[in-house]
């Protein structure tokens, strides 16, 4: 049985170039919608808050709520900026050194 590692390794050296660049586009954008989901999931629990009572609050539906923090929907700054409000917080932006 091949590992998964073992099979992604084969999977992108078959990649041609722009093939391997738009993957490499994808994946990195799919790890910041990941990224953010994590981060209102923590906000909404540490303000103690279901994804109903946040959704209530920032005026938006609970559906909303759970798409971003399942990652399916990568949120703007907006939206994360009204739900940092809804949990008594405040949204900070950073860019770090890679």
């Amino acid at each position: 049985m091949t590992s998964y590692s073992d099979y992604k390794d084969q999977y992108l050296a078959s990649l041609d170039v722009e093939a391997r660049r738009v993957h490499d586009e994808v994946y990195e954008a799919a790890g910041v919608a990941m990224e953010l989901a994590g981060i209102a999931y923590q906000a909404r629990q540490g303000a103690g808050l279901t994804q109903k009572q946040l959704a209530e609050r920032m005026g938006t539906t609970q559906s909303s709520i759970a798409a971003v923090e399942n990652g399916a929907r990568t949120p703007t700054v907006n939206f994360l900026d009204r739900l940092a409000r809804a949990c008594d917080a405040r949204l900070t932006v950073r860019i770090d050194a890679a």
